[in-house]
């Protein structure tokens, strides 16, 4: 039987995205991975050589896919916003990657290659809609993409009623009102 390692790649590269989503990178198990891709561990590690790295190479995919499903519209902050929140409903383990980097990783977390491109791009968009005056400048660029990509993260578990259908449409609006009063010039 002919191996695909393509096919494999992408199975296991599924398998660790559910896996880390779920459980972060120190509670992942390789062993699982495997398991869920159909493959073994030596290929895993052949394939991405440690459990970070895959991490990596998962991370930078969802990076990448974040980057060109949603570029940034400094122009149109609060639209921009909302595309990002409505990436994140369609795909939820985005969020949880993101949360996990952040919580087991730091300021470490934003030093990987794709994801500093893809700041710094948008940083340039916001500071460039700054200097043309149709963005606020009372807060700096990283502080309002700071703010904005914060908003997005917002949890609603505290407030929102689970069975409540609208609610992500009001956390869309929310969001949006919120972002034009943050980005409106004075």
């Amino acid at each position: 039987m002919k191996r695909d390692a393509q096919a494999t790649r992408q199975r296991i590269f599924e398998a660790a995205t559910a896996e880390f989503a779920r459980y972060g990178i120190a509670g992942a198990r390789i062993d699982r991975i495997a398991a869920a891709s159909g493959s073994n561990k030596a290929m895993i590690y052949t394939y991405f050589g440690s459990k970070d790295a895959l991490f990596n190479a998962v991370g930078v995919e969802w990076i990448s896919r974040n980057m060109n499903d949603v570029p940034v519209t400094a122009h149109d902050l609060p639209e921009f916003a909302a595309r990002l929140f409505d990436q994140y409903q369609k795909y939820p383990e985005m969020i949880r990657l993101v949360t996990w980097a952040a919580l087991e990783r730091g300021p470490e977390a934003n030093r990987i290659g794709p994801v500093l491109i893809s700041y710094q791009g948008k940083l340039q968009a916001i500071r460039q809609a700054q200097e043309q005056g149709v963005v606020s400048d009372r807060f700096s660029a990283e502080t309002l993409l700071e703010l904005i990509l914060a908003l997005i993260r917002l949890d609603p578990g505290l407030t929102a009623d689970p069975a409540d259908r609208d609610e992500p449409a009001r956390r869309r609006r929310a969001i949006k009102e919120a972002v034009a009063r943050l980005a409106q010039p004075d």
